[in-house]
């Protein structure tokens, strides 16, 4: 008896709160460990929908510069005059991070690195993988901004040609100053100014005015 008082004094002074503590503290336990399994169950949920989305992604891209390839081809020709060109997947086991390069020989040339081509091959090429997009995946509107800028007249014809018969399934709004894309236009705007200060926009349909051109030319003098 002796020994088990002194074993009740050694545990010193009872608490009597200590089952509402209990109860207090194991509430605010189990209220944060279901925050923590909703949280990893929210983890869990978004990195399966991010592979979902990756697998949905890399099969989406591969079709698509597979396609865009099938058309590039065709497409270089047409605005170089022959040649041929493919683009290249610089690292085809990560379609999502790889970088995109092209491989390209114009008619009559040999060259290893795109970067040695001039200012104005190097935007036919450009326009060349643009019109293979738009081939692959075409859209009802499309604008360029002086794209031809850097072409000769010969390039600049062909090109013009090549939208002219493109503008059937695609419709085009060409800014430019270069005479062989113009001519190619069903309609032109511009501005004039024929007072100081002072700006007008204007309007020509090609096809009326050449119309009313040939119209002079019978015409008795």
């Amino acid at each position: 008896m002796l020994q088990l008082r002194s074993e009740i004094e050694a545990l010193g002074n009872i608490n009597m709160n200590a089952p509402e503590e209990y109860t207090e503290v194991n509430e605010r336990y189990e209220f944060m460990r279901k925050q923590v399994d909703d949280l990893m169950a929210s983890r869990d949920k978004i990195l399966s929908a991010i592979d979902e989305m990756d697998e949905v992604m890399v099969r989406q891209f591969k079709e698509m510069f597979d396609k865009i390839n099938e058309e590039l081809g065709d497409t270089f020709r047409a605005l170089f005059g022959g040649g041929k060109a493919r683009l290249i997947l610089e690292d085809p086991t990560d379609l999502l991070n790889t970088g995109i390069d092209i491989d390209v020989q114009p008619p009559g040339k040999s060259v290893q690195n795109i970067r040695l081509f001039s200012g104005g091959e190097k935007s036919l090429i450009a326009i060349s993988v643009l019109f293979a997009i738009l081939k692959a995946r075409p859209v009802p509107l499309c604008i360029f901004d002086e794209v031809e800028a850097a072409l000769d007249q010969g390039n600049v014809e062909r090109f013009a040609r090549y939208i002219k018969n493109f503008s059937e399934r695609t419709q085009f709004i060409v800014v430019t100053h270069r005479p062989g894309t113009m001519g190619q236009c069903d309609v032109l705007y511009g501005v004039t100014m024929q007072k100081q200060g002072v700006s007008q926009m204007l309007k020509v349909e090609l096809t009326d005015a050449i119309e009313m051109a040939d119209t002079k030319e019978v015409q008795p003098a």
